[in-house]
């Protein structure tokens, strides 16, 4: 067997133990033109004509070079010839004059996300490979605070990437190994000179030449993500907390201290060697849980934390905190569940010309995306079809977490909904 059918052997090996067969949702693929996601598409349309999916192809232009136009076009023809369909999507707007590389990066995530999600797709795939993941470690040892790369992980975009997992089947592969592949297939493909630019991080550790391959993760969630990702969820954002705050609340959860935190909008209640994680209400004194104008049948996500769709005209969204007593005894008797200190950040709904707060849950429908959100962060999902069936909260109220304080100072995790 030669190495480039090998390498096709191990993706398609890969693709197997993730995807689903003969599903209608199209597979979405990123595709710059370059050597690595250019590969990608082909493996990846082979692998689908012979397991009945569709292949839709994103190209994302983040107008900072005035040849993107013609690699669209270059990429619209790769996708043409795998038999892909090809959209492109834009950053438009104003550039960051600081911070562009990683700017950039948010936006072609939330890109992806958002036409991933409106095509029907359950998974994006990019083409990352084991350069990629050995640069970033050199990267992370210099001090720049990137997070390292995973086979199978959530979408970093939120909101827009719920309920979608990125799949990365290069990423034990090298990048002169697909390239040789490409020139086995006579194909071409871009080369970006901002891969040479050396005022950016990524350009000098590629200029380094070739790394050692990087030992791939164990698959074994630390206490410290854990935590992390429990704060980051439950606050409905998408900055994790630093790492610094993080271990400091672990060494005082190992200490069996009680005690108070609010990092990620998520307060941590420590008491008596059991801790409580909740939304953090006082963010709306802070600009968080802003008021929400809701349109009829239009699904919205309010908070980060709820996607709300309403059944009726003239309702706006907007946290309980104050308006709690003003509430029906039904819906008081509804939020009795939670904690008391958690009560007033959730989602209530007020009608044009009616002051009285009423509970989300009544004039429309509400899903709460925390649980499946920290479910994928803590990687309960291993494929695509563990996304067919996510596990959802019910209706307000919803869940908070409660942890054994020693449990999160470490590597287990317990988690209650009420």
């Amino acid at each position: 067997m030669s190495d480039t059918d090998a390498l096709t052997a191990r993706v398609r090996a890969r693709l197997d133990a993730r995807l689903c067969r003969d599903d209608p949702a199209p597979l979405a693929v990123a595709l710059s033109g370059g050597g690595d996601s250019v590969a990608l598409l082909a493996l990846v349309a082979d692998w689908a004509r012979g397991n009945g999916r569709r292949v839709l192809a994103l190209t994302v232009d983040h107008g900072l070079n005035p040849a993107s136009r013609d690699w669209s076009r270059r990429c619209a023809a790769h996708a043409r010839a795998a038999g892909a369909d090809w959209r492109e999507v834009r950053w438009n707007g104003e550039k960051p004059a600081t911070g562009l590389p990683a700017a950039a990066r948010a936006a072609r995530h939330a890109l992806l996300a958002d036409a991933a999600r409106e095509a029907g797709a359950r998974v994006v795939l990019l083409g990352h490979t084991a350069d990629d993941m050995a640069e970033g470690d050199l990267i992370r040892a210099e001090g720049t605070p990137i997070g390292r790369l995973r086979e199978w992980a959530p979408s970093p975009a939120w909101p827009e990437g719920r309920g979608l997992m990125l799949l990365r089947p290069l990423l034990a592969e090298r990048r002169e190994a697909l390239r040789d592949l490409l020139r086995a297939r006579g194909m071409d493909w871009i080369e970006d000179p901002a891969n040479a630019d050396l005022r950016f991080a990524r350009s000098r550790a590629r200029a380094l030449g070739p790394m050692p391959r990087p030992e791939a993760d164990a698959g074994v969630v630390s206490g410290a993500r854990r935590l992390a990702a429990l704060l980051t969820c439950a606050g409905g954002g998408t900055r994790p907390p630093r790492g610094d705050r993080l271990a400091a609340i672990r060494r005082r959860l190992a200490a069996g201290e009680d005690f108070d935190a609010v990092l990620c909008g998520a307060r941590l209640s420590a008491r008596g060697g059991r801790v409580r994680v909740h939304r953090e209400a006082g963010e709306q004194m802070r600009g968080g849980l802003a008021p929400l104008r809701l349109e009829v049948g239009r699904a919205v996500v309010w908070d980060g934390r709820y996607e709300v769709t309403a059944h009726e005209a003239g309702l706006t969204v907007v946290p309980a905190r104050g308006r709690l007593s003003a509430l029906s005894p039904a819906d008081r008797a509804a939020l009795a569940a939670l904690p008391a200190a958690a009560r007033g950040a959730e989602p209530v709904l007020i009608r044009d010309g009616d002051p009285r707060p009423v509970l989300a849950g009544r004039p429309a429908t509400v899903r709460s995306l925390v649980e499946a959100r920290l479910a994928a962060a803590l990687d309960a999902t291993s494929q695509e079809a563990d996304l067919i069936r996510p596990r959802m909260a019910p209706a307000p109220p919803t869940a908070y977490f409660e942890i054994d304080a020693a449990a999160a100072a470490g590597d287990r995790l317990t988690e209650r909904t009420e």
